[in-house]
């Protein structure tokens, strides 16, 4: 992993205090960029206030903070000219794509638990749909959940099914260099939902055994649903491809829960992760302030050799 240039609590302060002025989204700004230690993904929406509503101005915006990577869950549903639009600016710009939402996530009744072929192919429809979108933004991993689990079935069969299902996906993916992270997701946002904790998507993993099958760690979902999240990251780590940020309670920024990031954030980078983590959270404050604060918020968590 390439090492960006930290910098000492002085610099950071002052680095902070210029960007953070009135004149924040400037192009005098880019002199004062700040190179963060990781890939934080700010998503579209995040910084509306400053740079408008315009995609390609917000992911300027991006740009001149530093960020060098960006999410967009709902990348799959936008125009296709708005697509060319955003990689094209991508490309000129270096900056790499996060995850989107591959498919229908079934958030009430089962899918790809129930063994249903008509719910499979349907899954494995749109997983076909989402590798040209992928493709067209240079996007290297997808989302998917495996919607909520059948309650008529034993979990095994229910674990089988999914793990064939996948396996499929698999199938399609990997002459494309896709990547699809599974998504555990706690049981207090998302009751009812099979797949909920980081061993359990480990075992899929380790069953679909493929490149194109990890685990995208939440660490908002799994702080809620099991905790213990260095060592759970750790165990996983070999199956892990992705993260993504929020603070509890609340998901928001990092330093407004009890979530130590600083500390998460360095093991993460000590271990050599290259990835992208995305910033798949709200902010505390509203307008302006409020997504100033958000990055003066990681700029404080990255600067975790201090």
């Amino acid at each position: 992993m390439n090492r960006r240039n930290f910098v000492t609590s002085s610099s950071l302060v002052s680095a902070g205090l210029l960007s953070l002025s009135p004149a924040f989204a400037s192009s005098d700004n880019l002199k004062n960029k700040y190179s963060f230690n990781l890939k934080y993904a700010p998503h579209l929406g995040m910084f509306k206030h400053n740079a408008g509503d315009d995609p390609i101005k917000q992911l300027q915006f991006m740009i001149d903070q530093g960020f060098t990577a960006f999410e967009d869950n709902n990348m799959k549903k936008r125009d296709i000219i708005t697509q060319n639009k955003i990689s094209s600016f991508m490309l000129k710009n270096n900056m790499k794509m996060g995850v989107f939402v591959a498919h229908t996530i079934y958030w009430k009744e089962p899918n790809l638990t129930s063994g249903k072929i008509d719910k499979r192919n349907e899954f494995l429809r749109e997983i076909k749909e989402s590798v040209e979108v992928a493709k067209r933004v240079n996007a290297k991993w997808i989302t998917v959940v495996p919607g909520h689990l059948d309650l008529r079935l034993n979990i095994d069969y229910q674990t089988s099914n999914v793990i064939e299902s996948l396996k499929y996906a698999c199938n399609i993916l990997e002459p494309n260099g896709i990547t699809m992270v599974l998504e555990p997701l706690n049981f207090r946002n998302h009751p009812g939902l099979f797949l909920s904790k980081s061993p359990q998507a480990y075992k899929i993993c380790k069953s679909v055994d493929s490149p194109s099958c990890k685990i995208l760690f939440d660490i908002y979902h799994q702080q809620i649903e099991e905790g213990n999240l260095i060592p759970n990251i750790e165990a996983c780590w070999d199956e892990i491809a992705y993260f993504q940020i929020g603070d509890n309670p609340g998901r928001k920024e990092p330093s407004t829960g009890e979530i130590n990031y600083k500390n998460i954030f360095k093991y993460i980078h000590d271990k050599g992760f290259d990835g992208v983590l995305g910033m798949e959270h709200g902010n505390s404050k509203p307008n302006k302030q409020g997504e100033i604060d958000v990055i003066k918020a990681y700029k404080q968590v990255d600067n975790f050799l201090i």
